[in-house]
This record gives structure tokens, C-alpha cells and sequence, in this order.
């Protein structure tokens, strides 16, 4: 069997498939050996970090991505950066230190380390005393900031991996930014978030799916660039949040490793674009960010009331997680059925491939066809 998916079934496959906790441990072993890929955290991609807004000029923001303790900084000029959060001296982080706008003052012994990690100061050597700083180095971290997100890149090497792009109506002001700590390993996460079928079910109200409305589906996929996208359909007819936009909505729901969620929705003139991004903090913890753009005039005007919903709408998706980590405790064999799963199929293969071409210096060739899912939701 491939390490990194759950099972060997392809979307030919009519039955469900198990996956055995034996071979789910060893596949995880050969995964860490091979890529270094700890509890599911893939590297070599650029991971949401936050909002730009939530890093103010001239402030520190300490965060753990991917296991890794970062810490992001704006400097008085503007610019984003990220350091690795432990001074190379002693072990002391640096958010417990000091940020001048330029250099970060590590609060034990006063070293100060620049925007790209490098040593300028030891303030404890006296005249003929020599330590070479150029050697000293606390670690930083590729930063892209870009229509109002900050992204870092967790791995050896950002070139030739480009950071996300976003539809064009995120180059204004997001209307609504929410943030969800999901106490669970990331591939639950993505893969909750991902599911198709679980709607009726999980997300059953008034005002997004009501009762007995779930009939059969066939939506169109096809590869991009490092995932898929479910292509431009006209949604659910049982979705009436799609009716406050007016006109006949289409819509593009996509999928980006290493957990970049987009729903761009166009109805004539106005657009909605919903960002889901899930972020791991280490193995057992997951950060989902749920962020929208929106032209429409009555939205804003019901701004209180959609952000309402949709704190409503994600932790529904919190509480079912948490309800399966009581399962997930016994190490049970788990499943995966055709066609409602064959996104979670994707998901596995596509971190399997990707950790594989980038161990490998290769290029990576997406393994996603083009095809049509069918499942009732």
C-alpha cells in the first residue's frame, strides 16, 4: 500500500475500504522517515498564518505552525517577517523579549537578531574578545503577504513553490474574519471540512439546509494547481443563503494543499468569496480560519447576522470533531466509501505525492482526473 492514503481503494472501487491501525502506524512511520512530515503537518508549503490586520506595525505576534514556534514581526517600514521564536544562546524565546521596529532584543541576554534571523549584538563581550556573528543565526521564515493575509512557509525551500492566489475580490477589506481551535490532528480537520454527505446531517437548519430537502448530486472535478476544484456549477437549489445574493449564482468551490479552501460565488455583477484555511498548531491541535469578501450592499448591511450564522455553521463542523476524537481514542479502523469520499482519497494522495516530489527534488504532477462525483446530500 501508498503511505499517506488511509486506504488502497481508487474511485473505481464500488465498495468501502478499511484501514487497519497496524498499517495506519506504519504508514505513518515510513511517512515521518520519509519526509519529515510529524502527525500529518505537511512541509515545503506555505501555510495561512493570520490576517494582516492582526499585525500591527511595529508589534510581535507569536504563533506555533506546523509544530514550528514562529515569531512575526512588522517592522516601522511595513514589512512582514517571521523568525524562528527561541534565541540560539540559551533557549529563550524571543517573544518574551524586546522589538524596536527593526531588531528583536532576546530578554535574557540582550542579543539582537535582525529581519533575517542574523546576530547583531552580544552585549556581554568586552574589548578583544571576538565572536564571529555572521555564524550566529536565530532562523527565519519566507513570509508572503498579499490581499490582506500574511502566509508562511514551513520547509527547506519556497522557490518554485508559489504562495496562494485569491480571486481578485479579496484585494479589498475582508467583511468577516473568524478563527476556530479545533482539538484535533489537521487530516480530521480538512477532511471534516471537505466532506460533502455530512451536510443534512451536521448542518440541517432553517436557514442553509432544512429537513428532507438532500437529494442526488453530480458535480464536475478536475486537477489545479497542487489540488482540485469541484468547476463553476450553479449551487444546491436547497441553499437559501445563495438566494440573498439575487440572480442566478454560480460557483467554484476549490481545494490547495496543504488546507486552502476557497467558494468564490458570482451572480451577475456581485461576488462572495469564502476563504476556509486550516492551519496546524502541532499534531492534536488545528486552527480554521474562516474569512469572506462579499460586493453585495445588503450583505454588509446583514454583517451581524451572517457573522451569527457562520459561527453557528463552524461549530457545528467543532462539535462533530470532537465527538469523533472519542472514537479516534480506541485507534479503530476507518472508512472511506465512493464517491461522497473520494475528495478525502485526493487529499491523502495529493500530500502523499507532494512529500514524495519534493523529497525527491522532482517536479510534482498533480494525480487528480478530471471526473464527475456523484452522492445525496
Amino acid at each position: 500500500m501508498d503511505a499517506g492514503e488511509p486506504n488502497n481503494a481508487g474511485p473505481e472501487d464500488d465498495a468501502l475500504a478499511v484501514a487497519p491501525p497496524r498499517w495506519r502506524a506504519a504508514a505513518a512511520a515510513e511517512a515521518l522517515a520519509r519526509s519529515g512530515d510529524p502527525g500529518g503537518m505537511l512541509r515545503d508549503s506555505w501555510y495561512f498564518a493570520m490576517p494582516s490586520a492582526t499585525l500591527a506595525r511595529g508589534a510581535m505576534w507569536p504563533a506555533t505552525v506546523a509544530g514550528e514556534p514562529l515569531l512575526f514581526c512588522r517592522a516601522a517600514d511595513g514589512v512582514a517577517f517571521a523568525l524562528r521564536d527561541i534565541c540560539p544562546h540559551r533557549a529563550i524565546p524571543l517573544r518574551h523579549g524586546k522589538f524596536d521596529g527593526n531588531e528583536v532584543e532576546c530578554c535574557y541576554h540582550g542579543w539582537r537578531f535582525n529581519r533575517t534571523g542574523a546576530c547583531t549584538a552580544v552585549p556581554s563581550l568586552v574589548e578583544g574578545q571576538h565572536l564571529n556573528l555572521e555564524r550566529i543565526n536565530c532562523g527565519r521564515y519566507p513570509v508572503h503577504e498579499a490581499q490582506g493575509c500574511v502566509w508562511i512557509f514551513v520547509g527547506a525551500d519556497a522557490d518554485g513553490v508559489p504562495p496562494p492566489r485569491l480571486p481578485d475580490v479579496a484585494n479589498g477589506k475582508a467583511r468577516l474574519v473568524l478563527t476556530s481551535d479545533f482539538p484535533c490532528n489537521v487530516d480530521h480537520a480538512v477532511v471534516g471540512l471537505m466532506d460533502p454527505a455530512h451536510g443534512p446531517f451536521v448542518h440541517k437548519s432553517w436557514w442553509w439546509r432544512t429537513g428532507g430537502t438532500a437529494h442526488a448530486k453530480a458535480k464536475r472535478f478536475g486537477p489545479i494547481e497542487q489540488g482540485f476544484a469541484m468547476l463553476r456549477h450553479r449551487p444546491s437549489s436547497n441553499s437559501l443563503a445563495y438566494r440573498l445574493l439575487g440572480g442566478v449564482p454560480e460557483t467554484e468551490i476549490a481545494f490547495r494543499l496543504p488546507g486552502i479552501r476557497t467558494e468564490h460565488v458570482v451572480a451577475g455583477r456581485h461576488e462572495v468569496l469564502s476563504l476556509t484555511c486550516v492551519t496546524p498548531v502541532d499534531a492534536q491541535r488545528t486552527v480554521v480560519y474562516q474569512i469572506l469578501w462579499w460586493t453585495p450592499l445588503l450583505l454588509t448591511m446583514l454583517k451581524p447576522i451572517i457573522a451569527g450564522f457562520a459561527r453557528a455553521f463552524i461549530n457545528q463542523d467543532r462539535s462533530v470533531v470532537v465527538l469523533q476524537q472519542e472514537g479516534l481514542a480506541h485507534d479503530p479502523p476507518l472508512m472511506l466509501v465512493n464517491d461522497s469520499d473520494t475528495q478525502a482519497r485526493w487529499y491523502y494522495r495529493l500530500k502523499r505525492d507532494w512529500a514524495r516530489a519534493r523529497a525527491e527534488g522532482r517536479p510534482f504532477v498533480n494525480p487528480v482526473p478530471e471526473t464527475i462525483l456523484r452522492w445525496t446530500s
